[in-house]
């Protein structure tokens, strides 16, 4: 194995750091099947729709829940009831499209994102937020409220992304020949041309 030296492992890590920037938080194929789930930032960035809104709407509710006043027992009951039960319905596993079903994206016919991501993550962070007046039920509401979320978390990792989109596509599932992963392929080997270019020309001085 090649020792880099540390001006060259910088320049190396600053390069993979600028050719996973396009993808490091896509989540998803960048296909066209898959272009409501995307956010484009021009040509360099794509951006995971449901995290880009989970991440505003927790971030809102938390600014709500601190600047509200404080809730009634029964503000909370009902605020805490929500937060604990939309975060998994939301990730309910979808059922198959089916013999017969029209071809994805058609059948692939999803929950909004502004309905499971941002408004569970929005009801939890007030939730949180309201727990600024140290009263035990706030808080336990709270301590529930972020338990749900991590749960959900840990069962989205367990059960991977919803891949319904991929459906009817002729390419067939998500693989390095996918059309919505080859941006992503070519600039892993353009990053492993120039990265062993570099490295090879460094050796060749030493």
């Amino acid at each position: 194995m090649a020792h880099l030296s540390p001006a060259l492992a910088r320049r190396v890590d600053r390069l993979a750091r600028r050719a996973h920037a396009f993808h490091r938080w896509a989540h998803h194929p960048v296909c066209a099947r898959y272009a409501g789930e995307v956010i484009r930032l021009g040509h360099r960035t794509r951006l995971c729709r449901g995290c880009l809104l989970a991440g505003f709407g927790a971030a809102a509710g938390l600014a709500a829940g601190l600047a509200a006043p404080a809730f009634p027992g029964l503000g909370h009951a009902f605020l805490t009831g929500a937060a604990l039960a939309l975060p998994w319905w939301s990730l309910r596993r979808p059922a198959p499209a089916g013999p017969g079903a029209p071809d994805a994206p058609d059948a692939a016919r999803r929950t909004p994102k502004l309905v499971t991501r941002l408004l569970p993550t929005a009801l939890a962070g007030v939730v949180v937020g309201q727990a600024r007046s140290g009263a035990p039920v706030a808080l336990g509401a709270a301590a529930l409220a972020l338990a749900a979320i991590a749960a959900a978390l840990i069962r989205y990792r367990r059960r991977g992304p919803d891949r319904r989109a991929c459906e009817g596509c002729p390419q067939g599932p998500p693989a390095a020949t996918c059309p919505g992963f080859a941006p992503l392929v070519a600039r892993e080997r353009a990053l492993q041309r120039l990265a062993g270019r570099w490295i090879a020309a460094e050796g060749r001085r030493a």
